[in-house]
């Protein structure tokens, strides 16, 4: 197939830049960041545009309102897109970073050392910033990077990666070490998933729907990031007025994205006192509670069904329930979360630990927002995506989680 040839001819190119990109300094590549964050901004109007015709396109397709608030550039989000990869230009160049190390006892020197993957393909839906940030910390971690953005951002991924190329190339280093994947079909996602060989890895960004159908047809390795089925329990020992502001950061500060809360839970002992304080507070916010049979006494509330507790609403909905202590809260999470960011709220710090220790989540947050969640807030710079997996990398992918490892071996005419 044609598309195929396309693909295959793409990563092709991207295997050749990585090459570069392995011998190239931190000075050449964080030359190159700051170019193209320069020329982002240069080019602003020129993306801006792109991306109007990606909202119009949406909007008549009648694209639901949180896709589109996804998919929306504005001059705010332009210059965060550049002031991110100026941050990324700042942080430590992983490459070269020496993991452990130590002489063995026939005088041999064992290093083990942090080395680019080669090529990264980044499948991604909506979000044209991911664009952006994924060159960027592709390239700082000395990789390149295949993009493969749904096709109702093509117009500003497009636009966006053109700039990106042109200004690293004009830094010296290679235009394909940042592509975009040929073709608008899922023919070339496929292709992309197909390319073992000359991809070294994939990462999904998306909806469940995006992750589970890469992680399963896939013949290239993947690191999933996750949906944001994410909870704040609320436990009998919270102080409210912490717990109140908690609950609506976390669910209304944007709704749009994998680290807003989807679900409540309440200790029973605090429920009389709480729960008409949170449903009011949510509602004045227009956030639609569904919610058992202790939310749904008062007005507003509809009944939560089993299917309620596991969605990711990415909007103004939240499933909530009363539970009777932390062993049930525990067991609801276990049950529903999707192992991205779960919270609890309490002054007790026993019952925090053990929350902290029961919870098998990629991150675990007491006594604050699940929207901390995040590189840039954890100070990685900006982040491929949020893994949710066990392997190689869990939570926030910075810099280092884009990298793998070598041993050098050193000697001095050693034989076995």
């Amino acid at each position: 197939m044609a598309i195929e040839t396309d693909v295959k001819a793409a990563a092709e190119r991207a295997r050749v830049a990585s090459q570069s990109l392995a011998l190239a300094t931190r000075a050449q590549k964080d030359q190159a960041l700051q170019a193209m964050a320069d020329a982002l901004e240069a080019a602003q109007q020129t993306v801006l545009a792109a991306n109007a015709e990606d909202v119009t396109r949406a909007e008549q397709d009648g694209t639901g309102a949180h896709i589109v608030d996804r998919l929306r550039l504005t001059e705010d989000r332009v210059a965060a897109m550049a002031q991110g990869l100026r941050e990324v230009a700042g942080l430590p160049d992983p490459v070269g970073e020496v993991v452990r190390g130590s002489t063995l006892a026939n005088g041999l020197e064992l290093r083990q050392v942090r080395v680019p993957f080669g090529v990264v393909g980044i499948i991604y839906e909506a979000r044209p910033n991911v664009t952006a940030d994924a060159a960027g910390i592709c390239l700082k971690s000395g990789n390149a990077v295949l993009l493969r953005g749904s096709s109702s951002a093509r117009s500003s991924n497009a636009a966006i990666v053109e700039v990106l190329r042109g200004a690293a190339e004009a830094a010296g280093l290679p235009a394909d070490a940042v592509q975009l994947v040929p073709g608008d079909s899922h023919d070339s996602v496929k292709a992309l998933m197909r390319a073992r060989g000359l991809v070294d890895v994939l990462i999904p960004r998306g909806g469940a729907g995006l992750i589970r159908s890469v992680v399963e047809e896939s013949t290239v390795p993947v690191i999933e990031t996750g949906v944001g089925n994410c909870h704040v329990y609320v436990d009998g020992a919270a102080d409210l007025a912490k717990a109140l502001s908690i609950v609506v950061n976390a669910k209304t500060q944007r709704t749009s994205v994998c680290n807003a809360a989807e679900s409540l839970l309440v200790h029973a002992d605090i429920a009389d006192e709480f729960l008409p304080q949170v449903i009011e507070a949510l509602q004045e916010r227009g956030v639609l509670i569904h919610g058992d049979d202790r939310f749904a006494e008062y007005d507003g509330v509809v009944a939560a069904t089993d299917e309620d507790y596991g969605r990711e609403y990415l909007g103004n909905e939240i499933s909530a329930k009363v539970v009777a202590g932390m062993d049930e809260a525990v067991v609801h999470i276990r049950t529903y979360s999707s192992q991205h960011t779960d919270a609890i709220v309490t002054e007790d710090q026993t019952a925090a630990r053990r929350f902290v220790a029961a919870v098998d989540s990629a991150a675990v947050v007491v006594n604050a927002s699940t929207r901390f969640t995040d590189g840039g807030e954890f100070g990685f710079g900006a982040e491929i995506g949020i893994s949710t997996q066990k392997l190689h990398a869990r939570g926030p992918m910075g810099l280092p989680e884009m990298t793998s490892t070598k041993y050098v071996v050193t000697g001095d005419g050693h034989v076995r």
